[in-house]
């Protein structure tokens, strides 16, 4: 009989470790968009490193300022990413605690409620992070096509 009790009782842990394994699936998405965005942003940067040094005057001063948001934009997805790997983290500790907790009988409800609300504090600061970047982005299309706008007005 005891054994059969052990395996309702990692029967039900599995259970409650789904949803944040659910969890861990949409940050693995969440990395997945991250991750393009950086490529995409690093192989703008690595247009503009080597377009610059060939312009010089007003050109290359628009570059350098553009080569600078690239950088920002960079910066801020990189720490999109740790954020969502430490998310991930804490969201694969809350699942080893569950186990621990039971197989143990270890008292670890408190160290599960931190582990999960870090999980999703880091969550949320990525995704502000992401949106904050993503405005960055289109704030510099607008500009961009504004100005290519303006050029094919005047002439």
């Amino acid at each position: 009989m005891e054994h059969h009790e052990a395996i309702s009782s990692i029967a039900g842990i599995i259970q409650l470790s789904v949803a944040p394994v659910f969890l861990l699936t949409g940050i693995g998405a969440l990395l997945g968009t991250l991750t393009v965005r950086l490529g995409r942003a690093i192989d703008r940067g690595r247009v503009l490193d080597r377009r610059i040094p060939l312009l010089s005057g007003s050109e290359q001063e628009a570059l350098n300022a553009e080569a600078g948001l690239i950088w920002r934009r960079i910066t801020l997805i990189n720490w999109a990413i740790r954020l969502n790997v430490a998310a991930a983290l804490m969201v694969c500790l809350v699942v080893m605690l569950l186990f621990i907790g039971d197989i143990a009988g270890a008292p670890v409800a408190l160290a599960i409620s931190v582990a999960f609300v870090a999980a999703m504090g880091f969550v949320i600061l990525s995704l502000l992070l992401l949106l904050y970047e993503v405005s960055i982005s289109t704030n510099k299309l607008r500009q961009s096509m504004e100005h290519l706008l303006a050029d094919t007005d005047s002439k």
